[in-house]
């Protein structure tokens, strides 16, 4: 093993100390056994010694300047999240607060054998003090300035009463164990109890000290607009700036005008983009029929993409995505779909999980470029690829999200170039998420960069994409939540769009799609400047 492969590997457990629930580690040994330190002290030691990685991984002089760059763009991650201190403010967003990151990425694993049983129950008995050290991290905010966002305290507030009302549906009671009687008295004597704790918590010492919602972004925060620009950088890997972001949304949103007037004209017999987007939104038969026409439809689109696969790409999955519906646990507070990467040993493959509840209310248009995103050619091609090639494993399951979200959104164009969609209406909905990511550059940057309300941002997102009330909303709070995140779609999809043109430009007639997707896909998550220059190499050499 080089040095470089070794720095990589303590790369790889800072981040699993970072944070043990992430959904691209969980399954490498000893990962389901831990949670996160959330203690300032411990998470500076993580700091010092995330920075003297980077520092050595600099200094190395071998050829594997890959391995390198992401040993460097990883650990300088670490820093960036710690020293943003989101831990201190965010109480209830879906992918940040203790909450979420317990009742929600908990139990969405199940443990197989007797080992794993043993570190669920290692999990269950470690929360009193996580919550604990979150409600202090709370208080410690609070006494520097960093104050969470009222509404979504008050929020937070009502989800644990709600939890603590009903322990018969206590989400981590979900979980299939095989003995039951030791999981309920860990849950009963230990966590349901530490949860009550921190509700109180929340509701006297965090909860009154709540900032306003036309307060909401980082910039309201002590050295927030720094935090923002660290995070923005660690979500794009680019160094463009909040106001570049938020003038390229401006411009997409624009132009994707000019397509939906187009397309929607041809559907609809309407003139006007407000009148195309109404149309989404209302028409009822725009909505599936029922549960199993949704599960129907995401199967069928699946399908037609792994048949159209082999003439676009040269690396394939060894493992077929699989289709489940949302479990029922979960399905009311979930996302319309999502993936859920294959176990690292190979004893899982990659899972899509549409959502069914309550179907007939749910937007049918969307349904196929969800489906080439979260599952095939998008999540799960990249993922399942990644994890399945020759190369250290920080460089397989490394969560770089302009990378992987890119990618994702990538392929919702590309199933477009590959005539994948099945009509105009489900190219209307691949508009429709294309609205989504480019709206998000403008009210990303306009709440974190650019003083907006939370009001200012529903607007604009009403004005500006077809979502739901409910979507906007929930929407919205997750963009409060997740400073930075939100930015990783769009500007990684300009980016992969970006290197491509820059590839047929040098390649010319020599240019071939499945070259340049497998050497996309083949280097694993890579930052983008990374990804440009491990094209550039390869367009060089194939001319």
């Amino acid at each position: 093993m080089t040095q470089i492969e070794k720095i990589a590997d303590e790369v790889l457990e800072l981040l699993i100390e970072e944070d043990p629930l992430g959904e691209m580690i969980q399954g490498l040994p000893g990962v389901d056994s831990k949670l996160s330190d959330l203690d300032e002290a411990g998470q500076a030691i993580l700091r010092t010694r995330a920075l003297d990685a980077a520092r050595r991984a600099r200094e190395d002089k071998s050829d594997d300047w890959i391995t390198r760059a992401v040993v460097i763009d990883q650990a300088q991650a670490i820093v960036a999240r710690i020293d943003a201190k989101l831990v201190e403010t965010e109480v209830a967003d879906l992918m940040v607060s203790p909450i979420a990151r317990l009742l929600g990425m908990l139990p969405m694993v199940a443990p197989q054998g007797a080992e794993a049983e043993r570190s669920y129950f290692t999990r269950l008995e470690m929360i009193p003090d996580y919550l604990a050290k979150a409600a202090d991290r709370h208080r410690t905010g609070i006494a520097h300035g960093r104050t969470p966002v009222a509404s979504r305290a008050a929020y937070a507030l009502d989800h644990l009463e709600n939890y603590l009302a009903n322990p018969a549906t206590d989400p981590l009671r979900q979980v299939p164990v095989t003995n039951t009687a030791e999981r309920d008295r860990l849950i009963d004597d230990f966590v349901r109890p530490a949860f009550a704790k921190y509700r109180t918590a929340l509701a006297e010492d965090v909860a009154p000290h709540g900032r306003p919602d036309d307060k909401p972004g980082l910039g309201w925060l002590p050295g927030g607009e720094a935090t923002y620009a660290s995070l923005a950088r660690v979500h794009t890997t680019t160094h463009r700036t909040p106001e570049e972001m938020h003038q390229t949304g401006l411009a997409l949103i624009e132009a994707l005008a000019e397509e939906y007037a187009d397309i929607g004209g041809r559907v609809f017999g309407v003139k006007t983009v407000a009148e195309v987007h109404e149309r989404l939104r209302t028409d009822p038969s725009l909505k599936w029929g029922s549960a199993e026409e949704l599960l129907a439809g995401a199967r069928a689109a699946m399908d037609r993409a792994e048949a159209a696969a082999p003439e676009w790409f040269g690396l394939l999955p060894s493992q077929a995505c699989l289709l489940e519906k949302t479990p029922a646990a979960s399905e009311q507070h979930e996302t319309s779909a999502y993936y859920l990467p294959p176990a690292l040993d190979g004893s899982r493959p990659g899972i899509y999980y549409a959502n069914t509840y309550k179907a007939t209310e749910r937007d049918r248009t969307i349904a196929e470029a969800t489906a080439f995103h979260e599952a095939v050619p998008g999540h799960h091609f990249q993922v399942t690829i990644a994890q399945e090639r020759s190369m250290p494993m920080l460089r397989r399951c490394s969560a770089i999200n302009a990378y992987a979200e890119g990618w994702g959104l990538y392929c919702e164009r590309l199933g477009d170039e590959m005539g994948l969609y099945s009509d105009d209406v489900a190219r209307l909905g691949m508009l429709a998420m294309d609205s989504v990511r480019a709206a998000r550059l403008v009210v990303d940057t306009g709440l974190h960069a650019f003083g907006w309300s939370r009001q200012k941002t529903v607007d604009y997102l009403r004005d500006n994409t077809v979502m739901s009330e409910v979507e906007i909303q929930s929407e919205t709070d997750r963009y409060i939540g997740m400073p930075g995140q939100a930015l990783s779609y769009m500007i990684g999809r300009l980016e992969i769009q970006r290197v491509r043109a820059k590839a047929e430009e040098t390649m010319g007639s020599a240019f071939d799609i499945k070259g340049f997707h497998d050497v996309v896909l083949g280097a694993g998550p890579v930052p983008m400047d990374v990804l440009d220059e491990i094209v550039t190499e390869w367009s060089k050499a194939e001319t």
